[in-house]
């Protein structure tokens, strides 16, 4: 059976994030549009400080690394309250990508030495880090990777063109793919390097402007950089596996903050509803707002029962044994939050698509989420070639050659059930 309660210990910390977001984080999201990066951070510092003490830092990691070691269901319940502000609050909670999978990965599978030089760093936020996969011509196939990484020596020479690396140019560190093995089967040549910024031939092209705000995914060259042959992460051709363990885990928290961006933005949309009155009554009263304040409901009760049980899959059957559910609901839920958000939009008029409201925004990373980790389109593709694997073809003539015989037998059969209730007639 499916169990998504909490015991009333962990409800507690669930109030306290909520009014954590309605005292402190909303009021900043105008103020921090002005704001230069480094401004922002000292405006922030105080606040991750409070996240400390109130022991909900870095929550999806393990007890050892400084987390809570809270399962999936637990973690998606948090990040429900934390996505309702997308862009300031996972930052302040410890959990903002592309650093928290990094942790996770860094986590599994760094060495003694790894951890101590960039993990625990990381998870103190006093470093940023990068995950250097994506290629011009790639896209979303991790097979099609051309970035290549010899071994020479105690050295790995690194040489290749990326683009859409997250955080590249602010980070410390960039967790990159390459290709180490060319001659391997599919999904088996590939490795994961650790690649200090500033290292020599590390040149970061360009920032790429994106939808979402300001440049925060860059064009990069790897020129011959070399790095120290313990600088690999994990096994040797083993990247698409901890690619896997990433991704899988990414892609659900991603889910689970949408469906508190989808929640405030259908809160606002049913508060401007029966606020707003026009052509001589509230707009709660037309028939085409009843009809999508409905939709919305039911979409997002949808996406969120996907969610919880793609989270307790994963629980009890690790991210590989859930792959079917989290692929389905990261293509799910991201048409739920573009739906919801642009009725929102659209209920508000000129003010949904100002900055005056976080609406606007919402909406860009809205359209954006049916791309990162992955397009809608991949998805789909896995859900169902994951499902039909669970059947054989049919043995035997079809069905529709029994269909005469069949229909002859019912009609015989019918026509004795007239003759028997016109005789009780």
């Amino acid at each position: 059976m499916w169990d998504f309660d909490t015991e009333p210990e962990f409800q507690e910390k669930l109030d306290w994030i909520l009014r954590f977001m309605e005292e402190e984080v909303y009021p900043l999201e105008t103020l921090a549009q002005d704001l230069t990066p480094e401004q922002l951070a000292g405006v922030t510092a105080p606040l991750k400080q409070r996240v400390k003490d109130a022991g909900l830092w870095a929550c999806h990691l393990t007890p050892e690394l400084g987390g809570q070691g809270l399962g999936q269901v637990k973690l998606a319940l948090m990040n429900e309250i934390i996505g309702r502000s997308n862009v300031l609050a996972p930052p302040l909670f410890g959990s903002q990508a592309p650093d928290s999978g990094n942790a996770e990965i860094l986590a599994l599978f760094g060495s003694d030495d790894q951890k101590r030089r960039w993990l625990e760093p990381l998870l103190a936020g006093r470093i940023r880090s990068c995950y250097s996969m994506t290629e011009p011509g790639a896209g979303s196939d991790p097979t099609r990777l051309r970035t290549r990484a010899v071994r020479e020596g105690d050295e790995w020479v690194l040489n290749g063109h990326k683009w859409f690396s997250s955080n590249a140019a602010r980070a410390d560190f960039l967790i990159v793919m390459c290709v180490t093995d060319p001659e391997a089967a599919p999904y088996r040549g590939q490795s994961l390097l650790i690649v200090p910024a500033g290292t020599p031939g590390l040149h970061i092209v360009r920032e790429v402007g994106i939808l979402v705000g300001e440049p925060t995914h860059a064009e990069i060259l790897y020129e011959n950089v070399r790095v120290p042959a313990e600088n690999l992460l994990g096994p040797e051709n083993g990247a698409f596996v901890i690619a896997q363990k990433r991704l899988g885990p990414g892609r659900i928290h991603h889910a689970m903050r949408w469906l508190g961006q989808g929640r405030r933005a259908f809160d606002m949309m049913c508060e401007r509803a029966v606020s707003r009155e026009t052509k001589g009554g509230l707009l709660a009263d037309k028939q085409t707002i009843q009809n999508w304040i409905a939709d919305s409901w039911a979409e997002m009760q949808a996406a969120r029962l996907m969610t919880l049980h793609a989270a307790w899959v994963i629980d009890h059957k690790g991210s590989s044994g859930a792959r079917t559910e989290i692929a389905a609901i990261k293509y799910f839920g991201a048409k739920v939050l573009h739906d919801v958000i642009d009725r929102a939009v659209q209920i508000h008029g000129a003010l949904g698509i100002s900055t005056d409201l976080p609406l606007e925004r919402m909406y860009r990373y809205a359209r954006a989420a049916r791309i990162v980790d992955g397009p809608d389109e991949v998805h789909r593709v896995t859900v169902a070639r994951r499902v039909l694997r669970d059947y054989k073809p049919h043995e035997g003539p079809w069905p529709r050659e029994h269909i005469p015989t069949r229909r002859a037998a019912a009609l015989e059969k019918f026509a004795a059930l007239l003759e028997e209730v016109g005789a009780d007639l």
